[in-house]
């Protein structure tokens, strides 16, 4: 096998969570050209469907699911779904995520309860539930999507989120965790941590802070629409089998800082 053939996904399956739109999108769309099956699955079905029958475009086969990741049925559904269709999972992308800005003294319980819901217990109920499918076939790749903002503390003049910041250092140390529970399993478990990238999350964020932001980039620039898919496509192959229990900033070199 060449280097080259170590970053092929031919004939693996692969479930995208929030895979519509943004960010998932992105991953979604490398992982076909790649050569894998892609399950798409959010609360937004509509644009599952729609990214679903662009991804058959490039060649593979597609599944589209309505799905609340912090809903145990939900999930359940998906990943029964997805081994009756395909036979297997190999790779879980936990991408789906949610966010709140207030300050620390004003969030809402009902707002903290929801992006710890949706960030961290999504994750968990996902890895979980997947992960019972890799173990029997010894073998899986779990990538979680972390943020920059886990790794400390973010300026509240234009991050203001203290819930989500938590949540993704939650899901960098569950992370590091599974990566040291399953390897016995030969499952890779790692994360990304993205910078800022122009998405319908982070458009309020950019709107008050993008000059700030970039001031804070060595590259001097925000994320495009592939800047994550080399990652993404790394971590989901053969070519990272030795490579577990790590966060991989993508975010023009701002953590170095």
């Amino acid at each position: 096998m060449s280097v080259l053939d170590s970053f092929r996904l031919d004939g693996k399956t692969a479930i995208v969570t929030g895979g519509g739109r943004g960010l998932g999108a992105q991953i979604a769309h490398a992982f076909a050209e790649a050569g894998a099956n892609v399950v798409i699955c959010s609360r937004k079905l509509e644009a599952c469907q729609e990214m679903s029958e662009n991804l058959k475009n490039l060649g593979v086969d597609s599944l589209a699911f309505e799905c609340d990741i912090s809903n145990p049925e939900d999930v359940k559904k998906v990943v029964n779904s997805t081994i009756e269709h395909f036979g297997t999972i190999d790779i879980l992308v936990n991408n789906s995520g949610a966010t709140w800005g207030a300050p620390a003294v004003d969030m809402p319980y009902e707002a903290w309860q929801k992006v710890m819901n949706v960030n961290v217990t999504g994750t968990f109920l996902m890895s979980q539930e997947v992960g019972k499918t890799m173990i029997k076939q010894n073998k899986g790749k779990i990538i979680n999507i972390a943020s920059v903002a886990g790794f400390g503390g973010t300026d509240p003049r234009y991050m203001d989120t203290i819930g989500y910041n938590t949540s993704k250092g939650a899901v960098m140390t569950f992370t590091k965790d599974l990566a040291v529970k399953w390897g016995q399993y030969n499952i890779n478990v790692n994360a990304i941590a993205p910078g800022f990238f122009p998405t319908k999350m982070s458009r309020g964020l950019l709107a008050e802070g993008e000059e700030k932001i970039l001031e804070g980039t060595p590259l001097k620039r925000l994320g495009s629409d592939t800047d994550l898919q080399g990652t993404a496509l790394f971590l989901a192959s053969k070519a990272s089998d030795f490579v577990s229990g790590d966060v991989i900033a993508v975010d023009g070199g701002s953590h170095a800082l």
